[in-house]
């Protein structure tokens, strides 16, 4: 891993309007922190979104092993969230939070970008945005 691109990487997001980090429960903090406790490769939990479902998008979420030059870091609690450039477009001013409800237990995104989403919770859309 190079030391640079993460210092990088920490500097961009830093450089951001705080209403567009991504940002992490204590409880979201503490799950993470054991998960990552199981690899010790990984740099941190690298978010994102990929097109999917009916409604539009879907989450993704995997150990962070490589920080590319289109990421940023995010740290909260000690633990590092990595995200590409093009997701933060949708991910931003987004909190992660962990969730029990009954026996289900889920890492789950409360996402102020999100306008619609399909009945089975698995995929979104997000509100336009038009570009200057």
């Amino acid at each position: 891993m190079n030391p640079s691109q993460m210092q990088a990487a920490l500097e961009r997001a830093a450089a951001l309007p705080v209403s567009a980090h991504i940002t992490l429960t204590p409880a979201a903090a503490a799950h993470i922190q054991t998960t990552l406790a199981t690899e010790p490769a990984a740099l941190g939990l690298r978010v994102g979104v990929k097109k999917s479902g009916c409604t539009g998008f879907g989450y993704v979420m995997d150990f962070a092993r490589t920080i590319e030059a289109d990421d940023l870091i995010f740290e909260h609690y000690q633990v590092r969230l990595v995200c590409d450039e093009q997701s933060l477009t949708m991910l931003k001013g987004s909190t992660l939070d962990y969730v029990v409800n009954g026996l289900s237990r889920l890492l789950q995104f409360n996402n102020p970008n999100v306008v619609d989403s399909c009945g089975c919770g698995e995929s979104f859309s997000i509100k336009e945005t038009t570009h200057a």
